[in-house]
This record gives C-alpha cells, structure tokens and sequence, in this order.
C-alpha cells in the first residue's frame, strides 16, 4: 500500500517519515499516487554546500565525489551534517493515475519540497559539475508523492534563476506575514545580501517596514548597497552577538521589532536574539541554526521575543516569491550576480 507522505518509500529505519530516514527506495517505478521527474538541475541549499565546500577546502572534485556519494548510499540529497538538502528542476515524465498534483507529461518543474525526503537517482555521475557552486546540473531521475509540493516553472524566467528564487521562496512570503502584524515595523535581514535575505528585505518593505541589511563584507555592502534594496545597511560579523545587536541598533535607532535569520553558517541565534526588541519575533530561516542554542539563549537573556522556524512552505509562496522578482529589479540584479559569482 502507498502513503501520500511516502512511507512506502523508507527503507530504513521502519517507522520514520521519509525526510528522517537513512535511506530512501528510489526504484524508478512509480505508484499509482506518485510522479516521476527527469532531473535536470540540482540546487544544494546554502548551508549545505557551505559545509562540503569548508570541509573539502574548495575542492570541486571532492564535493562532487561526495555528493554522489550521499545520494548513493541514500537514496536521496540528504547532507548528513547539516541535515538538509536543497531542491531540483526537471520535466515530468511519468504521473501516476492517482496523482494528486496536478501535474501531467512534460511540465518543467520546481519541486517545492525538500531534497532531504526526495527519492532521488543520479545517472551522469555529474559530469557536467565542477562542484564549486550550488546549482548543479545533474541527469538522473526523482520520484514525487501524493502529498509533495511543486511548481510549473514560468516561462518568462530562465531556469536557472527560476530555480534560484524558488529554493527560498517560504523566506518572503512568511516575512511578509510576520511584517504585517506590526505597525510601521523596524526589521533587520541578517544576510541580506543572499538569496532568501535580498527577498525578505524586498517583502518587509514592500509590508511597510523600515529595513537594515546585515552583511558581513565589504563586497556584500557594496552589492546591497547598490541595489538599494534596504533603508540602511550594515557590517557585522553574525555571530559576534553584541556586534551585530550594536550594528542593528544604530542602523535602526533602536533593535529591530522583527529580526530575520537568512545566513548559512551557524553560531547566529545569540546575536539575532540580542538584536530584537522585548515583544518581538526573530525567524530563522537558515538550516545552520541550531534551535536548542536559540531557545536557550533567549531563556538565558531574559528575552521576551517569539522565535519561529521558517519552514519553507506558506500557501502561494512560490507566486509570492517570482513575483517580488519580477517587480523588484534590484531582487533581480541580486540574484543575477550571485548567480555569475557561482
């Protein structure tokens, strides 16, 4: 019998949903609820490649060597360390008549779920990845269940910065949820120069908020700076607490009544937390955070501010998010050049 969250699909260990599993079934036959999907591009979340790209001090071969190896012995793109994954582009090419989704033969698509619970197969070994960058182009096949999430990709946007939008497409959308409940709110993007962080400062302003981009260099200045995407902008080290809470607090007169977590290296909560003011709400978005560091660390400061876990799904984030690209040219230009750097 077939699960529409995929349980039929966990091999080990029994009991677990698919993203919590060791290893993946990723049999190319579907059943009758599912679809099959011939991958074309891979893209590896930030904090994920940031982990291999640091372990393997740069070494494009070795990432790639270990990549594979993961989905090897996992059935699916689920980094071990960092416990996450990324997403994929491809084309349709097999939907189960029971099929859910909407979906039918030769749709291009963005799956909106985690590559963490998709039964994924490379077939090219990646032979066209240099390993030193995020997006990876990738033949191979992935499996889609009756409950997973994906968009038809459009066609006015290049798949690349399609795909480069729809990876972080929750961060926007929940910033704007969150904006919208204060008046007028003071909010600080930490990492507002990365993918998720530009979209955020997009979405609080375009929800009324006054906006502070946190960046940590003098090249992710220059680029916020240029795009104008935030009333202010600042330089601190993120995880040097009392340096970025002092770097918010001047940017904004005051901390920051929403503070959101967009960077990919962990050590970050102290800092976020110390930036917000009493009776605010700090949203973490990056998969480095580490939650029981941030619930402590708020227990420890006496910080009376709601912490939430962005995750990744809010209904029409995808539209959300393509359309803050569509209207925003500096969104655009953002995107555009950390997809040349890569």
């Amino acid at each position: 019998m077939t699960s529409p969250v995929g349980l039929h699909r966990v091999l080990a260990p029994g009991g677990v949903l698919p993203q919590a599993a060791q290893r993946l079934d990723n049999a190319e036959r579907i059943a009758s609820d599912e679809v099959r999907v011939r991958v074309e591009r891979l893209n590896l979340d930030a904090a994920s490649f940031r982990q291999l790209a640091t372990k393997h001090g740069g070494d494009g071969a070795a990432v790639r060597a270990e990549v594979l190896a993961i989905v090897e012995a996992r059935g699916k793109m689920h980094n071990p360390v960092t416990g996450s994954g990324g997403m994929l582009i491809g084309t349709v090419e097999e939907v189960g008549p029971d099929s859910p989704l909407g979906l039918k033969v030769g749709d291009r698509i963005a799956t909106l779920v985690s590559l963490t619970l998709t039964p994924l197969k490379v077939t090219d070994g990646l032979c066209r990845w240099d390993g030193t960058g995020e997006q990876v182009p990738c033949d191979g096949y992935a499996i889609l269940f009756g409950r997973s999430i994906a968009a038809v990709l459009p066609d006015d946007l290049a798949g690349e910065l399609a795909l480069a939008v729809l990876d972080v497409c929750g961060a926007p959308a929940l910033t704007d949820r969150v904006v919208r409940r204060y008046d007028r709110a003071a909010v600080a993007v930490i990492g507002g120069a990365g993918k998720s962080g530009s979209l955020s400062l997009a979405a609080a302003r375009r929800a009324g908020a006054r906006t502070v981009g946190v960046v940590p260099n003098d090249r992710e200045r220059d680029l916020l700076t240029r795009a104008g995407l935030a009333d202010a902008v600042a330089l601190a080290d993120a995880r040097d607490p009392v340096a970025l809470s002092e770097a918010v607090k001047q940017a904004l007169g005051g901390p920051a009544d929403v503070t959101v977590v967009c960077v990919d290296v962990p050590g970050c909560e102290h800092g976020a937390i110390l930036s917000t003011a009493d009776g605010g709400t700090v949203i973490f978005f990056s998969m480095a955070t580490s939650f029981s560091a941030a619930a402590l660390g708020a227990e420890g400061l006496a910080a009376d501010v709601t912490m939430l876990i962005g995750n990744g799904y809010l209904p029409g984030h995808a539209e959300f998010a393509l359309d803050l690209l569509r209207a925003e040219p500096a969104v655009r230009n953002v995107f555009t050049a950390r997809l040349a750097a890569d």
